[in-house]
């Protein structure tokens, strides 16, 4: 049920004990933070001890489904109509992506996780050649391919379910061909629960603990004291701009911020590559480079078994329970700005480009200081070890404009932050309002609020490590979850294949009573949306509850699903033992056609008067690549005929 107010607009089914949840989790850290952190800690270990290998297995599968799906005929399907267009610039979208999924990261561990790595490798002798190279390789496997694969099938399975089957973009919709319509019940519900839990303390425990970083930097660079109130000011400002940001809208504030971001981080990059050894650090990168992909299956499942370290749990495992925790909000996050990409390139998108980009990041700097160690400045390995969060900051001591540069890095960090939490919000806020992200600016603004207040009160109780713990705990159970989504991913890419191979172009009525002069105008015109809408309601509507009512009589039960005043769309719904056998949906699409056609459009907009849409036929399998505008009524009652009579016959 949902409760509409002026100020919320929320499925009541989640975010009521999502809240209490949260705030009983967070309760219980507070109450007994030691014992919390014990409780979880001893956790982790088992998991660790017993279920390396199904992490490493897990994450090698994955990978390998990706690579399946990218380069078979799977590959050429839309996430969306099969005429839709990407709703975002190739830029935008890659910069969004990344912001939200690692942007931050780069900033803390492009210096710290190599120099680590080289001074205290899992097997072998520290400061040695081999340790460097094994130090940019291992970071690279933790920040690459396998890694962004699990928010690459996590998003893809949401943005499928969403833009081919017309479903919620919530966690809920992945579990369509497992249970059916159920996941509009309790158990959907549940679902979607769990991930506004974890979602919620994965970003309140990376917001408490990059804050924590940030006021080092602040400390180290211009001494400004490393003190709770220093930090909740910092922690209550970052949301406040996050605020901001998701009340200004997608396109508005975590779009332009993410942009920002996106030419900071290649002009920071191309600086330290311009001053240092340029020669050696392009040479580093491409040998690297090439030695990851080329040790890529041995790296992914080398589990020390003749070696045994702690090394792999406090590093290896403890990444991929990371990375899998937060495939939720960065799952559906990734797919909410990817409709109208095909998997093909959706899955390039997500997995290659930020890899490559990660691999020249960590290659610049890992590199840069690991030589600057090995040249005779063991100062900063002993200042990155001991203290990581200032391991930036003190790299770029011995770079020109330090000063400057460590500013620009400040203020990158700042924007950083603050897209995570504002897409993080912004997901919140469509899980729990059910996959909606056009409710009122007060709701969205709620959870930024939300994060904020959890993230401050457990920094000030040492409580953040705890969660964090918990969280990546969490990841075990929800591992599951996602090999049971893929199963059904692939269950419903077949459906849809086989569909497509058998269904032939549907005929409209050719009557000789058919009144083709006023069906030959409305394909010459470019209807606004304010004319769609009465088409929708007047026209399609009214077919589909006539065809409902025959089928009624016949005795076969069915519904017609209204959401003309949502996004626009209405549907004819034939279930049986509670699982849908038969969908005839009719929704609205953006027109590629003379200057109506925007890639920046957002069809989450629609309808909005001014822009111009068409009907768009959905089947259950997925669209059905016509359009139905301007038919009459009995026209339109007999497309339905032809597909519902050639779904029976198949």
């Amino acid at each position: 049920m949902n409760f509409i107010t002026p100020r919320l607009a929320v499925d009541t089914a989640v975010f009521v004990p999502s809240l209490t949840i949260l705030m009983s989790a967070v309760a219980l850290v507070l109450i007994a933070p030691d014992q919390s952190q014990q409780l979880f800690s001893v956790v982790q270990a088992a998991i660790v001890d017993s279920a390396s290998w199904f992490y490493i297995l897990m994450i090698g599968l994955i990978l390998f489904v990706c690579c399946v799906l990218a380069f078979s005929r799977y590959g050429e399907i839309r996430l969306g109509p099969d005429n839709a267009l990407p709703d975002y610039s190739m830029f935008a979208w890659l910069s969004m992506l990344f912001a939200a999924g690692v942007g931050i990261g780069l900033m803390f561990y492009g210096v710290a996780e190599p120099v680590q790595h080289y001074l205290a490798p899992p097997v072998g002798e520290s400061g040695t050649s081999e340790s460097a190279r094994g130090a940019i390789r291992l970071t690279m496997l933790h920040w690459g391919f396998n890694a962004w694969a699990i928010y690459a099938i996590m998003a893809l399975i949401l943005a499928y379910f969403s833009y081919r089957r017309g479903l919620p973009l919530t966690l809920r919709s992945a579990f369509y061909p497992l249970i059916g319509d159920r996941i509009h019940g309790p158990i959907g519900a549940a679902i979607d629960v769990f991930a506004v839990v974890c979602t919620t303390f994965g970003i309140s425990t990376s917001l408490g603990l990059g804050v924590q970083q940030l006021s080092a930097g602040l400390n180290y660079l211009f001494g400004v004291p490393m003190i709770s109130s220093i930090q909740l000011l910092l922690t209550f400002g970052i949301m406040s701009m996050a605020a901001v940001s998701v009340a200004l809208g997608l396109d508005s504030g975590i779009k332009r911020l993410s942009e920002i971001n996106s030419y900071l981080a290649i002009t920071l990059l191309c600086f330290v590559l311009i001053v240092g050894p340029t020669a050696l650090l392009l040479g580093g990168v491409l040998q690297n480079f090439a030695g990851y992909v080329s040790g890529l299956i041995t790296t992914s499942f080398n589990l020390y078994v003749y070696q045994p370290t702690d090394w792999l749990g406090s590093w290896t495992i403890f990444y991929w329970g990371w990375w899998i925790s937060w495939a939720p909000f960065v799952g559906i996050f990734i797919a909410r700005v990817s409709r109208g990409r095909t998997i093909r390139e959706f899955l390039i998108g997500v997995t290659v480009v930020p890899t490559i980009f990660i691999a020249i990041w960590m290659g610049v700097f890992g590199v840069s200081a690991i030589e600057l160690i090995a040249g005779g400045e063991a100062a900063l390995g002993e200042a990155v070890v001991n203290t990581p969060a200032i391991g930036l900051f003190r790299f770029l001591d011995y770079l020109p404009f330090t000063q400057l540069v460590s500013i620009i890095c400040l203020t990158m960090i700042v924007i950083f932050f603050v897209t995570s939490a504002d897409s993080g919000a912004l997901v919140l806020n469509m899980m729990s309002a059910g996959g909606a992200d056009d409710s009122p600016v007060f709701q969205r603004v709620l959870w930024t609020v939300v994060i904020a207040l959890i993230s401050s009160s457990l920094m000030l109780t040492n409580g953040l490590v705890a969660l964090q713990t918990a969280t990546i705990a969490s990841a075990l159970p929800f591992s599951l979850i996602i090999l049971g989504a893929i199963w059904g991913l692939f269950r419903s890419l077949r459906d849809e294949s086989v569909a497509n191979l058998q269904n032939s172009p549907t005929s409209f009525d050719t009557d000789t009573d058919t009144d083709w002069r006023s069906r030959l105008k409305a394909l010459l015109q470019e209807p606004s949306d304010n004319k769609v809408t009465t088409f929708q309601r007047d026209s399609v509507k009214a077919a589909m509850v006539e065809f409902s009512a025959e089928l009624e009589k016949n005795g076969v039960q069915s519904t017609v699903v209204d959401q003309i005043s949502g996004d626009g769309s209405v549907s004819l719904e034939i279930a049986q033992d509670g699982e849908l056998e038969f969908r005839y949906a009719v929704a609205l699409a953006p027109q590629a056609t003379g200057d109506f056609a925007e890639i920046d459009a957002d069809p989450a907009a629609l309808p909005v008067e001014g822009s111009t849409s068409v009907t768009d036929v959905q089947l259950l399998a997925g669209s059905a690549s016509y359009c139905i505008w301007g038919l009459t009524q009995p026209q339109i009652v007999g497309d339905i005929l032809a597909q519902y009579e050639l779904h029976r016959r198949t």
